[in-house]
């Protein structure tokens, strides 16, 4: 996994719309002591579907090709696999993380595509000059 690492993840902030009625219940859970807040329930809910599920998410990461974790590609990884005349090609489930001194051109001359479901951390310059790279072509079937 040369240019890339596994790195650990914190926790990402999403925003999500409930209804007056489920958040009034979510609340009066949290009242009676069953959840010690609102994000307690709504991330026991969340780990509870992805594990009813977790079957279904292993065939496709597999079937697809996916990994499933957090990469992190560094300045010095790219370098060596420029040199090495390698290219990377990414398809991940959970976190691509692109270290902050990465330069633009050296993100074109090393990344040739990165599909990700879930995050990407890198830089707006980064971004912008993988655009066309990132998530390409990706549509599920």
């Amino acid at each position: 996994m040369d240019g890339m690492e596994m790195a650990m993840a914190g926790t990402e902030k999403i925003t999500i719309n409930l209804g007056p009625v489920d958040l009034g219940r979510i609340d009066l859970l949290v009242a009676q002591g069953v959840y010690s807040n609102r994000t307690d329930l709504i991330r026991t809910a969340i780990r509870n579907q992805l594990d009813r599920h977790a079957s279904l998410i292993d065939d496709i990461v597999v079937a697809k090709e996916y990994a499933l974790g957090v990469y992190r590609l560094t300045k010095q990884g790219l370098e060596r696999r420029r040199a090495a005349g390698e290219r990377v090609r990414l398809r991940v489930v959970g976190m691509v993380d692109i270290a902050t001194d990465v330069e633009p051109d050296l993100a074109r001359e090393t990344i040739d595509s990165i599909v990700i479901l879930g995050v990407l951390r890198a830089s707006r310059i980064i971004e912008d000059a993988l655009g066309d790279r990132i998530n390409p072509n990706h549509t599920e079937e």
